[in-house]
């Protein structure tokens, strides 16, 4: 299963964090997009192109060390076909680097259209008699709130192909509760979501006790979180909301089980701008990541017991 995967990275790297990659131009440093406006024009390309070089650089600097990244579909997207490139270019080479990804796209959609979608991040596309990867993500995160007929089309294909997904169940953003913790009967809204992710996974379950059928659950809300790891003891937690949304190491610990396992948390802009933070030669950008890379490591595994496999 999908998730045994990352749960082995995890356990090989003692991190349960994962570096987002969510580019924007700002963040990349001056010398890196003129080399590749040189290159290809102050146009998407080149600034596809400037992305892709920040990307692997970072991949390489954060590769031994941090098990998973997660791009966010939407920084690619408005780059058009150029970024979407990118955006392929970067899972796979995190990929060959031995990177567990996560392909954030929080897809939403029933029938023959998730399929596709499904297909598109997580399969492979059919031409003719032979089959192409698209983009080639280990996981995708997903909007259950169309209800089964949008998340069965996955789980499917997570058994036939060794993928996992995250579904949104109580996010980080500050109106999320607008929604999520109004009341069904007597349960909140992202408890019922809780339950219906243990539900979706019953039949995709992996060697280590966890499902194929994840949930985004946000270290914003930590007496949430605390309450959704002991009410889905088989669901595997992706945790935003960790450095620049305010959450911190005490936030997320609610997430872990009594292995610490269960859980990845995220730093996106706290490992893309820590050359920024710390006011380094921007030439350090890979190596002030790295450096952030580490300091998240120790802040959260020091409050956790040695990360092992049951």
């Amino acid at each position: 299963m999908s998730f045994d995967r990352l749960l082995e990275r995890i356990v090989e790297t003692q991190n349960p964090t994962v570096a987002g990659l969510d580019p924007k131009l700002e963040y990349i440093p001056a010398y890196l997009r003129e080399e590749q406006f040189r290159l290809h024009g102050r146009n998407l390309k080149g600034a596809s192109q400037a992305i892709l070089a920040y990307n692997k650089a970072l991949i390489d600097a954060l590769c031994d060390v941090v098990p998973a990244v997660k791009p966010q579909c939407a920084y690619y997207e408005m780059f058009g076909y150029e970024g979407m490139k990118t955006l392929h270019d970067t899972i796979q080479y995190a990929k060959s680097k031995g990177m567990y990804v996560i392909t954030d796209g929080k897809r939403n959609d029933i029938g023959t259209t998730m399929e596709a979608y499904a297909v598109a991040h997580l399969g492979a596309t059919l031409v003719d008699s032979e089959e192409f990867e698209a983009f080639g993500g280990d996981s995708l995160t997903v909007n259950g709130y169309l209800g089964t007929d949008g998340v069965a089309p996955l789980v499917k294909l997570c058994n036939e192909r060794d993928k996992g997904i995250f579904v949104l169940c109580k996010t980080s953003n500050k109106s999320s509760g607008e929604l999520q913790d109004r009341q069904i009967g007597d349960m909140p809204v992202y408890r019922v979501m809780g339950e219906m992710c243990e539900h979706w996974g019953a039949d995709a379950m992996g060697r280590y006790g966890y499902s194929a059928v994840g949930a985004v659950v946000g270290a914003t809300y930590p007496e949430q979180l605390e309450e959704l790891r002991r009410a889905m003891p088989h669901t595997f937690f992706l945790v935003p909301g960790y450095g620049a949304q305010g959450g911190g190491a005490w936030d997320v610990l609610g997430a872990f089980d009594e292995r610490g396992l269960g859980a990845i948390v995220n730093s996106s802009r706290g490992i893309l701008c820590a050359w920024q933070k710390e006011g380094c030669a921007e030439q350090e950008f890979a190596a002030a990541a790295r450096r952030e890379a580490l300091r998240m490591k120790e802040d959260i595994t020091q409050h956790l017991p040695a990360i092992t496999l049951p």
